[in-house]
């Protein structure tokens, strides 16, 4: 559905705070679950909480991070974000915590301060940190109970006050039971958890559309760009297994495809890995595997222009004739309910 016209106002108001710097107030757009995961850390801003942020890849954690990070009492300090999953295990010590001149061949003669020292002030940001070392996890949480920081090579402790955000797309109690997380760095960052639902789960998809679409309009230099109530009806339905991310690329690419005349994306300008026969899907170990999914349509025959009803109606009949007529177990494949299955067999009788 489209947003409702009287929130459109809101909305905008909400996007050019945004562009200053996301807050938790510009990220609500009427999802019940995102709301409460909002108003849960608004509650904790300025107490010295450490905050954990949990998702699948792709949901907007380090835009939570940020927002979490401006809407508090600290926003007027630095925000300093590190992936722990991105930097090579030889160098994420120096990285997170600096080193001094000479601490190690290759280390720059004047030395280098680390994350936790730059945050100093404002909020340090710990994206994937389930996938920190062992060996840096009994240095952090050194730092975390000492509220100092020592730098590599360096024998003098540097005191340092941070707010401690933390994402991850692991399960962490898990990651502690099979040894892999330290179950003390576990409870000193875990204050306050909250779930950012993955996208195929929220109510919002439309106001996420249109947003993106405002804002994809204004990058390119257009006065607007809108979508047919086909590809909506698409969108709302599709999984999203890369969540907002995926989302945000194939509306900028759909954008791209555009004739200069045209303002409106329709199912001809969108990429075609949204029609292949098994998307990628994530695992509970946050890669990815392929899966069959709701929205997941064949491709067309060259030379045959069929609406995105019609490549629907097949992928289900498909999936159907495959389990033989369970509705149960294709809902399985599909991923969806039941009920929404025979609303869509209903109009295929």
């Amino acid at each position: 559905m489209r947003a409702q016209a009287g929130a459109a106002p809101a909305a905008r108001a909400a996007e050019r705070s945004e562009a200053a710097g996301p807050t938790l107030e510009s990220l609500a757009t009427g999802d019940e679950r995102l709301q409460r995961a909002i108003d849960r850390a608004r509650r904790i801003g300025g107490k010295d909480i450490p905050l954990l942020i949990q998702g699948e890849s792709g949901v907007g954690k380090e835009l939570f991070a940020r927002a979490f990070h401006n809407s508090s009492a600290r926003a007027d300090g630095p925000f300093v974000p590190l992936n722990c999953a991105a930097i090579p295990e030889h160098l994420i010590e120096s990285e997170l915590f600096g080193y001094v001149g000479g601490a190690f061949t290759g280390a720059r003669r004047e030395g280098a301060v680390g994350k936790v020292q730059q945050a100093h002030g404002g909020t340090l940001f710990l994206d994937e940190i389930g996938d920190m070392p062992l060996a840096m996890q009994t240095r952090l949480l050194r730092v975390l109970q000492e509220r100092s920081v020592t730098p590599v090579g360096g024998m003098k402790a540097i005191p340092v006050d941070i707010s401690l955000v933390c994402a991850t797309h692991r399960v962490l109690r898990d990651a502690v039971a099979n040894g892999e997380f330290r179950e003390d760095l576990y409870y000193r960052v875990n204050g306050l958890t909250v779930t950012l639902p993955p996208l195929r789960e929220r109510s919002d998809v439309g106001t996420l559309v249109d947003r993106l679409l405002r804002a994809e309009a204004q990058d390119s230099g257009r006065e607007a760009i809108s979508i047919s109530a086909e590809v909506r009806r698409f969108f709302e339905t599709y999984p999203w297994p890369g969540n907002i991310r995926q989302l945000h690329s194939v509306i900028r690419v759909s954008a791209a495809l555009l004739e200069d005349d045209e303002d409106e994306i329709e199912s001809v300008h969108l990429p075609e890995e949204l029609f292949g026969p098994e998307p990628f899907v994530p695992t509970q170990h946050g890669g990815a595997s392929p899966a069959p999914s709701e929205g997941v349509l064949p491709p067309s025959e060259p030379g045959v222009a069929r609406s995105l009803d019609e490549l629907e109606l097949e992928a289900i009949a498909k999936v159907m004739q495959e389990v033989k007529g369970n509705v149960s177990a294709a809902a399985r494949r599909l991923g969806v309910s039941r009920n929404t299955l025979y609303r869509k067999l209903g109009r295929m009788s």
